[in-house]
């Protein structure tokens, strides 16, 4: 449906050439949109995605940087920009690893890790494209956050934090720029087994899963699906939410 297409439109998603990223970017593609895959460290895996992503006929490119230095931020973003004309949808989805651990063994280094992704990337990347976006008139910003910030998640309090502090600065962020027509949503995705936790222990995976009211494990196109109803024009007139997609995981 026309109100659903994303055709014309050029979206940037960082941290997306594996796990979540990689299937909210495959989704943005195959609604139609150009997609700018972006990785730090792995070119071999960056280069697979982009060719997945091409081989579905989305037409995309890779860029390297760092999605928590603003400098490298704004680098990407004016490639994107020089490649594929002014950016229509921003996905901050970049994450660091995170582990789970005792409060008293956090350190403070530690807690300013998380809140530069989670918080300082999305501002530097919004900053990039805001002055495209206002002169558009339109745009879509769309972080990816997580349901711990709600369920409480114990021994997880550094993430936890961080994600707090990203939902409260996009509805921050959707008040401020409905004005000029740019929409700021968040996505909160469960726990979705990826490529991260091939390791993590059976007993767990199996202990989240039975409380998962629709008894299947979601997985990242799911997540993809909620960040184009955002990036569509069928969400015009909704900004400042959370989406959570945990399969009805949701008692709050």
């Amino acid at each position: 449906m026309e109100k659903f297409s994303l055709k014309g439109k050029v979206a940037l998603v960082t941290g997306s050439t594996k796990g979540l990223g990689k299937g909210v970017a495959m989704a943005l593609g195959n609604a139609g949109a150009k997609v700018a895959l972006n990785y730090l460290n792995n070119r071999e895996h960056a280069e697979i995605a982009l060719k997945e992503l091409e081989d579905c006929g989305v037409r995309a490119m890779l860029v390297r940087a760092d999605a928590a230095n603003a400098e490298q931020v704004h680098a990407m973003v004016e490639a994107v920009q020089e490649k594929f004309g002014s950016l229509d949808i921003l996905v901050p989805n970049a994450t660091p690893d995170q582990p789970q651990k005792p409060v008293e063994n956090y350190d403070g280094d530690f807690y300013r890790k998380m809140y530069d992704f989670f918080v300082l990337s999305p501002l530097y990347l919004t900053q990039a494209v805001l002055s495209g976006m206002k002169k558009k008139g339109d745009g879509r910003i769309i972080n990816i956050t997580s349901e711990v910030f709600h369920s409480s998640v114990p021994q997880f309090s550094a993430y936890v934090a961080a994600k707090g502090g990203q939902i409260g600065w996009s509805r921050s962020m959707a008040s401020e720029l409905a004005p000029f027509g740019i929409t700021v949503n968040t996505v909160a995705p469960g726990w979705i087994p990826t490529e991260r936790h091939e390791q993590d222990p059976q007993e767990d995976k199996d202990a989240y899963l039975s409380t998962i009211p629709l008894g299947r494990w979601g997985n990242p196109s799911d997540v993809g699906n909620a960040v184009c109803y955002f990036a569509s024009p069928a969400a015009s007139f909704v900004t400042g939410q959370t989406l959570c997609v945990n399969g009805g995981r949701t008692p709050w």
